[in-house]
């Protein structure tokens, strides 16, 4: 009997991997023994829930054999931040199997993001078995982040991930040909079903379905400052206001700082409307079938799509142009998720466009978008994904318009030696210090001209 190690460090995550395993991705259930391994990788682990005490967990947990926790295992040392010596992978093995009671079994490693611990860790330990790579997000469409030590990457059987963007292929991992498999998406809606069943009543009431606006706390990840985040919601607010929206209800990221909700209470009450935040830390899936939203707001976060794809409601983007502008450096992996937002979903700004959007067709997308995401990708990671020059030289050469250019840099152009890229006799100007601190003003005045 082999013994599959699940390893889940958030809830939606543990969703996904479940709806897996219900949907019979895993094979038969007397065939194998399920382990479940729980990683709190928050900043203090110690001060946050894990998985196993938050709502909705007792409707997942009779799909498991065993529940472990990573934590408990490897304490003192942080989740996040602890792989084991490759020397000493056999005696941390040895101690693992111990400690779970895993005997000799087979092992198969089921596991999030591979290039990050816990997922490398578990790697590294069970270095000769097979492993499934799971991917909840829109980051799946783009290319791996960094090179993966082949090692690991051709153990990678399968990357199952929930099909987000019908018609559109994952990039990840498949340099490795790593098998794409989807998540069927009543299997997650029956399970977020569950959560959402055994979640706290919301405590906020409306007179009427309001506008949901999801917060991100990108400055958290450097991509913008905290004033020009909060300028930002402030943004969508007045963007609800000017379609006609007066109830508002801001989900803000858990880690964001309250002052944000205060702020934005204001901006609503200053337009007239009536916001109120939600700081439950609760799945925004929750409140997508609770407050049945008459629309929602957000930057480039999955669940933008979840919106839309799984509960059929009204969405919108803001702010997509100006994060293509400040991601960095150009392979930064949050550029995928937000080039599709940006590409597939109705800007915040544009009433008529928000109001006759609809989801796009499996054929639409996969004509739009396979182009621009492959050729994104390859200019990502050229020495990766090599085979999509050709791909990346055509698509540029016949698509490159005023749309299309936030997508790219002309300076990751130039260096690549695509289509778009600065003219040879040029070539000296993205080097030039004086030219560079020239553009790096004309920047910055645009910017102020724009806030």
């Amino acid at each position: 009997m082999t013994t599959q190690l699940f390893v889940a460090s958030t809830q939606y995550a543990l969703a996904t991997a479940t709806a897996a395993v219900r949907a019979g991705l895993f094979g038969p259930r007397d065939q194998h023994r399920r382990i479940l391994v729980i990683s709190n990788t928050t900043t203090t682990p110690e001060l946050s829930p894990s998985l196993d005490q938050m709502p909705g967990f007792e409707s997942m947990r009779p799909d498991y054999d065993a529940v472990h926790s990573w934590n408990d295992f490897i304490r003192p040392f942080h989740p996040s931040g602890w792989t084991p010596r490759d020397q000493d992978a056999q005696l941390w093995e040895r101690a693992l199997r111990q400690e779970w009671n895993l005997g000799d079994a087979d092992i198969e490693v089921v596991c999030e993001s591979l290039q990050v611990p816990p997922a490398a860790a578990l790697a590294t330990i069970f270095s000769d078995r097979p492993m499934h790579v799971y991917a909840d997000g829109l980051m799946s469409y783009g290319p791996t982040r960094n090179k993966i030590d082949p090692m690991i990457g051709s153990r990678v059987r399968r990357l199952l991930y929930l099909d987000l963007v019908p018609g559109l292929t994952p990039m990840l991992l498949s340099e490795f040909g790593a098998q794409p498999e989807v998540v069927p998406g009543d299997a997650m809606a029956e399970i977020l079903r569950e959560i959402e069943a055994a979640v706290a009543p919301t405590k906020a009431t409306f007179p009427e379905p309001p506008v949901l606006i999801l917060g991100q706390y990108l400055s958290a990840l450097e991509i913008l400052t905290a004033e020009e985040e909060a300028e930002m919601h402030a943004r969508m607010v007045r963007g609800a206001v000017a379609l006609g929206h007066r109830h508002i209800a801001f989900k803000p990221h858990p880690s964001a700082p309250a002052s944000w909700g205060h702020t934005l209470e204001r901006e609503a009450k200053a337009a007239g409307a009536e916001l109120t935040v939600l700081a439950e830390p609760v799945l925004a899936e929750v409140l997508y079938q609770r407050l049945k939203p008459a629309l929602v707001v957000g930057c480039f976060s999955t669940a933008l799509m979840t919106a839309s794809r799984m509960y059929g409601l009204p969405v919108a983007r803001y702010g997509t142009k100006a994060l293509l502008e400040r991601i960095t450096p150009y392979q930064n992996s949050n550029r995928i998720p937000v080039t599709l937002v940006d590409a597939m979903l109705p800007s915040l700004e544009d009433a008529a466009a928000v109001k006759s959007w609809t989801f796009p067709s499996e054929a639409r997308t996969r004509k739009e978008l396979t182009g621009l995401v492959n050729t994104v990708g390859f200019a990502m990671q050229s020495k990766i994904y090599p085979e999509l020059r050709p791909v990346a030289e055509r698509w540029l050469a016949g698509n490159l318009s005023a749309r299309t250019w936030r997508y790219f840099k002309r300076r990751r152009l130039t260096a690549l030696g695509l289509p778009g890229a600065v003219p040879q006799q040029l070539a000296f100007l993205p080097r030039n210090p004086t030219v560079r601190r020239l553009a790096r003003s004309a920047r910055r005045l645009q910017r102020a001209a724009l806030g």
